[in-house]
Formats: structure tokens, C-alpha cells, sequence
């Protein structure tokens, strides 16, 4: 969503970063480009005024340092300054009596009830015992979604009779957690394709009858500045506690992130970043602000490999990898690890200095490659995969015929691994491994 955005603020990080001192010649320029690449990723005018005077009133003058150059300065000013704007992490209200009554709001299409079942298996991981409910009366069809989601999740779902108002619905199904020690209760209240009267009447009787201690509102990111038109609305009727901004993974342009925080004062507490269950991250500023200038993302890597990737198969691929009997295998297993990460684009983008090669190569290219890498090797028996020497001119025909692939391709394929080996057996060198410690700190 903010490959734009970055790709513009690094051009004019670069443009500066072989000066020595910045002259107030030097900084408007750049930030003339700055205020233009946010503009562009439609920030609010206001607050792309105030942002910019900031970085100004920081930067003129800016000394060169021993360590950093001021290109490098600036990036920090505009990284501390997008964490103004973006606000400080907020957590979920979980505290106080149980169960914990938690109320989802939103337009119509905005994926509110999709975000409610993802929001339940976030819970849920973090020990949890979460309710569904299904408030949405008005839309049968947002019924049965919700009732497919939960079925597919294994998360319970209350629902009753269309004709029952939704703020009974809501009542009863908190008595019904309460007696089945459910202690977190999802509202999936109704949406509109506009807000109305008779929604936020709706709305203000369902808080008033079940005291929720999270209001949160479902914005769609692609839907820009009018997010934060619908942000104000819902706020001022229902009093927000927390946003989750969807569909960041689309094409929108990121200015409804970068806007949403300062205008209603409501902070964002989850991004939603795909359409799978798991696609759910907790909003973190800094990490944010880190992606939006390129510096990768690696912390929320991490957690996401900590979710999603088997911690066995990981552990054995990497002594295997390191005791020099890693084969192809073990590459397989380890390729299927790595799907589980998500679309590969989105990996690299989380590297630092691997997002500016990720957009060099199409994700479709990305996705492509793996899977025929899968199917080279998938072509192979089990005894080729743990003894790649085995692959003759025959052989290697036949795994191509099998995988849809051309023989060179299975040659690359192999050619890589070996380097790959040579790497490995290099690093089992005790004065190697000295070093590499050396160089990363160790």
C-alpha cells in the first residue's frame, strides 16, 4: 500500500545524503518533493502542512556527523515525525469483570464481519475463550458468513431469529457467555452503505444495553480520505476506542493510515493485511513508519514465523544445514515453510534493503518460481531428493517432463543448491564462524 510513498521519499533521502550541511536551499527542495509524495498518497492537506513545517524546522542546518550522513539524519527527523503522526501503540481494553464486551462497527463492505472472525482467532491464540455474534439482522447473507467463519474456525456463533432487534440479540448472547464461561464477546453490529440516523440510533442502544469496553471501527484503506470522514462520524456518535484498518495489502495509496490517527484522535489497534484467517497484525507505529521509509519490517517477521512456521521442521532443517547433510529434501520441507509466511513479496518487503528487490521482480515472477522450484523437486523420487548426485541427463529429463520445467532449469536449480552446500561447509569453519559473529556483534 505504500510502495509509492516510499519510493518517493527515497529518492529524496538519496539526493541528499552526499551533502555535507543542509542549507534551507537544500531542504526545500527536498521537502517540496515531500510534501508532494504525501499529497499524492492522498494525507490530509493539513496535516501534510504541519508534518512538513516540523521536518523543516528540524533539518536547516543540520551539521554533518561522524557516524551518519545528514541524508541519514533526515531520515531519522522524518521517521520521529511519522511517529508523531501515527500516535502511540494502543492495546486492547481487555480488563475489568468478565466477559469482555467488545463492538464492531462500520460501513457496509468494509470487511467488518470477516475482521470480527479473524479478531476471534487472535484472541483465541492469546488463550482466550472468544463468542460471535451475529447482530446483523438486516443482511442475512452477514449472518451466514459469520456463521461459516466460526464454523470454519471453530469458534462458537450466536444467532437468533431475524425478527429479534439486535440489541436483544446482543444482551442474550452476553447471558449466554456468562453461562458457558465465554470471556470475550465479538459484536458483529449491522453496516450501511452510508451512515444514517437509523443505524446510529441502532448502534447507541446496543452500547447502552451491554457496556462494551471496545468500540472498535472497520475502515477500509482503499477507501482513502473518506475513511476518515467515516472515522469522525461513528466517533462522534458512538465514541470510538480503537480503529482496524482493512485491506492494506491492496493498492490503496496509505493516506487514510497516515491521516485517520491525528484527525479523530482514535487510535489504530489492528491491520488487516489479507484475506486468510491469520491476516490480522497488531498496528505498531514504528514498525509502520520503518516499512513507509524502507527499512524493513523484520520484528513483525519474526512474530508472523513464530505464528505460522513448524518450530520442529525448522529446527531440523537448520542443524541439518549446518551439519552439512542438508538435501533437497530438507529444501522442499523448508520451502513449505516459508509459504506460510504469505505472498513472498510481502516477506522481502519486511527485510531491510530486500524491498527495493522485491520490487524489481513481479510477485507473480516471485510465486512462479517457487512453485516450480516445488515441482522440480516434488518430480523427483525420494531417493533423488537425498542424493542429488544421482541425477543424470535421464533422469533430469524426466523430472522436467514431470514438472512442466525444461532441463536447464532442474541444471540452475542444482547449481544453486551446491553453492548452497559450499556456504554451509564454509561456515562449519570455527574461524568463520568467529567472524560472522564479529560482524553482526556477537
Amino acid at each position: 500500500m505504500f510502495d509509492n510513498l516510499q519510493d518517493r521519499l527515497n529518492k529524496v533521502f538519496t539526493q541528499l545524503t552526499s551533502r555535507g550541511r543542509l542549507s534551507e536551499a537544500d531542504v526545500d527542495v527536498a521537502l517540496r518533493e515531500v510534501r508532494v509524495a504525501l499529497l499524492e498518497a492522498d494525507v490530509n492537506f493539513k496535516l501534510v502542512k504541519e508534518f512538513v513545517g516540523r521536518i523543516r524546522e528540524r533539518t536547516v542546518g543540520i551539521e554533518l556527523s561522524r557516524t551518519i550522513t545528514p541524508g541519514q539524519q533526515v531520515i531519522k527527523i522524518v521517521h520521529d515525525e511519522l511517529l508523531t503522526l501515527l500516535g502511540e501503540p494502543a492495546k486492547l481494553d481487555l480488563g475489568g469483570g468478565s466477559p469482555h464486551i467488545i463492538m464492531m462497527v462500520g460501513l457496509q463492505g468494509s470487511g467488518k464481519t470477516t475482521t470480527a472472525a479473524k479478531l476471534a482467532l487472535h484472541l483465541r491464540k492469546s488463550k482466550y475463550s472468544p463468542l460471535l455474534v451475529a447482530a446483523d439482522t438486516r443482511r442475512p447473507a452477514a449472518i451466514e458468513q459469520l456463521v461459516v467463519l466460526g464454523k470454519e474456525l471453530d469458534i462458537p456463533v450466536h444467532r437468533e431469529d431475524a425478527s429479534v432487534p439486535p440489541p436483544r440479540i446482543c444482551a442474550n448472547a452476553i447471558n449466554i457467555a456468562k453461562a458457558n464461561a465465554y470471556n470475550v464477546v465479538i459484536l458483529d453490529t449491522a453496516g450501511r452503505l452510508q451512515i444514517d440516523e437509523a443505524l446510529m440510533e441502532e448502534l447507541s442502544q446496543i452500547k447502552a444495553l451491554t457496556g462494551p469496553k471496545e468500540v472498535l471501527l472497520v475502515a477500509d484503506a482503499m477507501t482513502g480520505q473518506e475513511a476518515v470522514k467515516v472515522a469522525q462520524g461513528f466517533h462522534n456518535q458512538v465514541q470510538l476506542t480503537g480503529l482496524i484498518l482493512t485491506k492494506i495489502d491492496g493498492d490503496a495509496r496509505g493516506g487514510a493510515a497516515l491521516s485517520i490517527r491525528s484527525i479523530t484522535s482514535v487510535p489504530i489497534k489492528f491491520l488487516g493485511t489479507g484475506e486468510r484467517p491469520r491476516d490480522l497484525e497488531v498496528f505498531h507505529p514504528d514498525r509502520l513508519a520503518s516499512r513507509i521509509l524502507g527499512m524493513g519490517d523484520v520484528l513483525s517477521l519474526i512474530e508472523k514465523a513464530e505464528e505460522v512456521i513448524d518450530e520442529e521442521v525448522a529446527e531440523r532443517g537448520a542443524k541439518r544445514l549446518m551439519d552439512g547433510n542438508f538435501n533437497l529434501e530438507d529444501f522442499l520441507e523448508q520451502l513449505q515453510q516459508i509459504k506460510k509466511l504469505g505472498p513472498l513479496g510481502r516477506v522481502l518487503d519486511m527485510i531491510p534493503g530486500m524491498g527495493e528487490i522485491a520490487k524489481q521482480i513481479p510477485q507473480q515472477d516471485l510465486e512462479k518460481n517457487l512453485k516450480r522450484t516445488q515441482a522440480m523437486i516434488n518430480s523427483m523420487t525420494k531417493q533423488e531428493r537425498r542424493n542429488p548426485r544421482l541425477l543424470n541427463g535421464n533422469r533430469k529429463r524426466r523430472i522436467a517432463q514431470g514438472s512442466g520445467t525444461e532441463v536447464p532449469e532442474i541444471n540452475q536449480l542444482l547449481n544453486q543448491f551446491r553453492e548452497m552446500q559450499k556456504m554451509m561447509k564454509q561456515l562449519k569453519n570455527p574461524r568463520m564462524r568467529q567472524n560472522l559473529m564479529k560482524m553482526f556483534g556477537g
